[in-house]
């Protein structure tokens, strides 16, 4: 099987922290990461809650959904994506 990488921004300290954590219960972090990769595509879903997050408000889905909707129709601006390092 051919191996791809992912790489993803994160806090340092949540980093270590997983790196921690993952020792601790003795895998690795990439095997960590690739047991949701793989949890993900057997369920079809985030494989936990993620009700709690702000970002999936209610409020904020309905404002995401107008946003498609306009984009969708032509009416929308299309922006680049800008990442700033802290």
């Amino acid at each position: 099987m051919a191996q791809a990488t992912i790489s993803a921004r994160v806090d340092s300290n949540d980093k270590a922290a997983f790196d921690t954590f993952c020792n601790d219960v003795g895998i690795s972090s990439s095997s960590a990461i690739n047991m949701f990769i793989k949890a993900v595509l057997r369920e079809h879903r985030i494989p936990f809650s993620i009700n709690n997050d702000p970002f999936y408000s209610e409020s904020n889905m309905a404002f995401l959904r107008e946003g498609v909707q306009a984009l969708n129709s032509g009416k929308g601006t299309i922006h680049e994506l800008i990442e700033e390092d802290d």
